[in-house]
C-alpha cells in the first residue's frame, strides 16, 4: 500500500511532543519540586494557589478603601553571568525584589507574585534552583507565590540559557498612598544600603569583565568577586512597612536602572532638589572596583548603579533620627544622606557632591 505524499511512512513511527523538544514529564517534575517552596509563602488571603488555571486571592477586610498596586520586571543581563558561573540560586530573589520594591515605594504591601520561566530545553535541577530563589524572595517580602508559567520552547534560547519575568500585586489603603506630593525643602533624605549592584547595570559590568579579562575568583573585600557580583537584590518590604506604621514617610525611590540620578526625581515635586552628600554613606568595594576597572566617570557611576544605596526615603527632618534608628534596629543599614532644597531653574533634581 502506498504511503500518501507528505505523510511519514509507517516505518518512521509516530512523533511525540518530546520528539519536538518539549518534555511534559520534566515540567511535571518541576511543579512537584517547587510545591514545598511555594507552600511556605502562602498568605491567608490565598484561596487556591499552584495547580489551577488561575489563582484566587481575596483582599483582606482590614482595608477600608483598598487600592491594588502592580509591578512587573525581569533580571536583565545578570542572567548571562548566572549561566556562565552556573549559579541559579539567587536570580529568583532578584526577580522578586525588582517588583516588590517597586510597588513598596507607593506604600503597598505585596500580596502575591507570579513568575514566567522560559527556556529552550528544561533543566529541572537548574529551574528548581531558580524557582526556589523566587520562593525565598517571596518569603522575604511576605507575599505569596501563587503560580506562574514554565515555557519550554525549542530553538528559542541557546542551550543552558533561560529568561525570567515576574509580576507582583500589592494593596494599600487609598488614604495612605505615598505620592511624594508633600515633600518640601528642609526634609531629610535617608538611604538604605544595597546588597551590591542588585539587578541593574549588568551590561556594563559584563563589558568590564570581558574587556579587562577580570578574574571572578579574585578576592575583593574578603570575598570572591563572583559572590559580590551575584549578590541578590535586597528586599526592603518588611522593615519599611513597619516603619510606615510608626511615622510618616513622604516619598520613596527604589534605586534601579538610572541609578540615584534618575530614580530619586521620580518621587519629587518639580520645585525641589535632593542634595546628596556622596561621602555620607559607605560605598561597597564592588563599586570602587567597577569604577577603576572601567575608568567610569563619577556621574556615569551615579547614573548607572545604585552605588551602595538601594532605597531612598524622604521624611520630615524632625523624624529623620527616629527613622534611622527604627531601620537600624530592624536590621537595615540606614543613614541620612542628604536634604531636600529649593530647585534653581531647571537644574537636575538629584545633585551628588
Amino acid at each position: 500500500m502506498k504511503t500518501p505524499t507528505g505523510n511519514p511512512s509507517a516505518s518512521s513511527g509516530s512523533l511525540t511532543y518530546r520528539d519536538a523538544g518539549v518534555d511534559i514529564d520534566a515540567g511535571d517534575r518541576l511543579v512537584e519540586n517547587i510545591k514545598p517552596f511555594a507552600k511556605r509563602t502562602m498568605r491567608p488571603e490565598v484561596l487556591n494557589g499552584i495547580g489551577g488555571f488561575g489563582a484566587l486571592v481575596e483582599i483582606s477586610k482590614k482595608y477600608r478603601e483598598p487600592v491594588l498596586v502592580s509591578g512587573t520586571d525581569g533580571v536583565g543581563t545578570k542572567l548571562k553571568l548566572a549561566f556562565e558561573l552556573n549559579r541559579h540560586d539567587t536570580v529568583g530573589i532578584d526577580l522578586v525584589g525588582m517588583s516588590v520594591n517597586d510597588i513598596l515605594v507607593q506604600g503597598a504591601e505585596p500580596l502575591f507574585f507570579l513568575d514566567y520561566f522560559a527556556c529552550g530545553k528544561l533543566d529541572v535541577d537548574a529551574a528548581t534552583e531558580v524557582i526556589k530563589g523566587i520562593a525565598i524572595g517571596c518569603e522575604q517580602a511576605g507575599c505569596a507565590l501563587i503560580g506562574g508559567e514554565t515555557a519550554e520552547m525549542p530553538g528559542m534560547y541557546p542551550a543552558g540559557e533561560y529568561d525570567l519575568a515576574g509580576f507582583a500585586v500589592g494593596v494599600v489603603e487609598k488614604a495612605d498612598i505615598i505620592s511624594g506630593s508633600e515633600i518640601k525643602a528642609g526634609d531629610a533624605v535617608i538611604g538604605l544600603a544595597s546588597n551590591g549592584a542588585h539587578s541593574n547595570g549588568y551590561s556594563l559590568v559584563r563589558k568590564i569583565i570581558q574587556t579587562r579579562n577580570a578574574d571572578l575568583k579574585q578576592e575583593l573585600d574578603g570575598k570572591p568577586l563572583a559572590d559580590l557580583i551575584m549578590a541578590p537584590t535586597r528586599i526592603y518590604v518588611k522593615p519599611l512597612l513597619a516603619l510606615m506604621k510608626a511615622l510618616t514617610v513622604k516619598g520613596m525611590a527604589h534605586i534601579t536602572g538610572g541609578g540615584l540620578l534618575e530614580n530619586v526625581p521620580r518621587v519629587l515635586p518639580r520645585n525641589v532638589v535632593a542634595q546628596l552628600d556622596g561621602q555620607s554613606w559607605h560605598t561597597p568595594a564592588l563599586f570602587g572596583w567597577l569604577r577603576e576597572m572601567g575608568n567610569i566617570a563619577p556621574q556615569e557611576m551615579y547614573r548607572t548603579f545604585n552605588c551602595g544605596i538601594g532605597m531612598v526615603l524622604i521624611v520630615d527632618h524632625r523624624d529623620a533620627g527616629a527613622a534611622v534608628e527604627h531601620l537600624n534596629v530592624s536590621g537595615e543599614k540606614a543613614t541620612i544622606i542628604g536634604t531636600i532644597r529649593a530647585r534653581r531653574g531647571d537644574e537636575a533634581q538629584t545633585q551628588v557632591a
